[in-house]
């Protein structure tokens, strides 16, 4: 019989979709006042790997990624994906903004072997958590690298991002040795 354990706490990471390129900084402090300090940022990257959000958030649609400082557990992650709905939905009925959607949201977190995104999505691929939230493993490390399954979304399976989820696996172990200490 094994042995039940309480799982390493994970790094929480927030990608952010936009074609308003003031709600990066935005987002950054209110998703700072949500999760606490980020640590990294990536660069604010074009999203040009599918027209899916075109209609809703207008042209030029650029992406970046938070990492945050505080591990968290990663049981967290469906109270962090209501959190990060219900700032969407309160920037669509601000109605402040051309768009109809303005922000997209997307938080997952990563441990040493796995990128997991949250999701309010069903799919066959996806583990229901609580509360309408799904969990999806999207990345996989093995041999140094991440690598995708056929339903990795196009963008994560990019260059520029899976060299940014390896800068911030290589912090999350220096954070789980600090955890230990």
């Amino acid at each position: 019989m094994g042995q039940i354990s309480k799982p390493k706490p994970v790094n929480l990471l927030i990608g952010i979709l936009t074609s308003i390129p003031e709600l990066f900084s935005q987002m950054e402090r209110d998703l700072e006042g949500f999760f606490g300090m980020i640590d990294l940022r990536s660069a604010i990257l074009p999203f040009h790997f599918t027209d899916y959000y075109t209609e809703e958030m207008g042209q030029g649609i650029q992406r970046q990624f938070y990492s945050f400082e505080k591990l968290i557990g990663a049981d967290e992650l469906a109270t962090i994906k209501a959190k990060t709905n219900h700032l969407e939905e309160t920037l669509v009925s601000s109605k402040k903004y051309a768009v109809v959607r303005p922000v997209n949201l997307d938080p997952g977190y990563i441990n040493l072997s796995r990128l997991i995104l949250a999701s309010t999505k069903d799919f066959s691929h996806r583990i229901y958590l609580r509360d309408g939230i799904y969990a999806e493993v999207t990345l996989n490390y093995r041999r140094g690298k991440y690598e995708s399954f056929p339903w990795t979304f196009p963008d994560y399976k990019s260059r520029a991002y899976q060299d940014f989820f390896l800068l911030v696996r290589k912090h999350y172990i220096e954070k789980l040795k600090k955890v230990k200490e």
